[in-house]
């Protein structure tokens, strides 16, 4: 994990899921960021690392299995900034989609097509430096 990640101390983790140059978005059901476009994930819950969280949150939301998230940044969200989101990307992940009631929608979307979503703040920026963590490997 970066040093980055270690001193931000995150609360919360999403992850980019992608396949064939595409990412997974999911359209959340509720607030925060409701009816917005975004990448799955949640709330650190205690005694948890941060990738356990991420993990977990993807099984729940989404029905899939995960592993090898690789970091990619930590961004401060909300209007207090009060969410430290650890966001992974990862390629190895197997299961089907079975979205959670937290999920109104899912869709693979090639980066470049984000412009015709509404999306969580700066997604773009994210997905950027996800797809570069990627193509070091």
């Amino acid at each position: 994990m970066t040093q980055e990640l270690l001193t931000d101390a995150p609360n919360a983790a999403s992850v980019a899921l992608v396949r064939d140059g595409k990412v997974l978005l999911i359209k959340r059901a509720y607030a925060p960021y409701q009816h917005l476009w975004t990448l799955p994930g949640g709330r650190l819950e205690p005694d948890e690392t941060i990738e356990q969280c991420a993990i977990r949150e993807i099984a729940e939301e989404i029905g899939v299995t995960i592993r090898n998230p690789r970091p990619v940044m930590v961004q401060s969200l909300g209007r207090d900034l009060a969410f430290r989101l650890a966001v992974f990307v990862t390629t190895d992940f197997t299961g089907k989609i079975i979205a959670s009631d937290e999920v109104a929608d899912h869709k693979w979307v090639e980066p470049t097509a984000l412009i015709s979503f509404r999306t969580t703040s700066r997604l773009d920026d994210v997905l950027a430096k996800a797809f570069a963590v990627l193509a070091q490997s």
